[in-house]
């Protein structure tokens, strides 16, 4: 029985190794984590930017729906919004639960 924990310990160990890495410790601040996103240059991460804020001008004043017109491009690029959100979407980390759920379904099996 201890043998087995141990081999699921181990299991989950390595699991997490190859898994977990959505986020990544940051050197100077404890309990701070950093998550990446991968841009072509600063004009990608300068849209992104601009599109997050015509996002939230739009959410914050619902009643207009709409960019100023004091801002050049209205056009809000929501594919690139959600092109950002994807890549911070924790892939890895879901299947690493999954691998875990199944580890402790054996379990249960086996206990009844």
């Amino acid at each position: 029985m201890e043998t087995d924990k141990i081999k699921k310990l181990e299991g989950i160990r390595a699991l997490s190794g190859k898994l977990l890495n959505a986020l990544k410790k940051a050197e100077d601040k404890r309990g701070i984590y950093n998550a990446e996103i991968r841009v072509y240059g600063y004009c990608e991460l300068g849209s992104v930017i601009r599109n997050l804020m015509k996002l939230c001008i739009i959410a914050l004043d619902h009643d207009s729906a709409e960019v100023p017109r004091t801002i050049e491009n209205q056009y809000i690029d929501v594919g690139l919004i959600l092109g950002i959100a994807l890549q911070l979407f924790p892939v890895d980390e879901f299947e690493f639960l999954n691998e875990i759920a199944d580890l402790f379904s054996e379990n249960n099996e086996e206990a009844e």
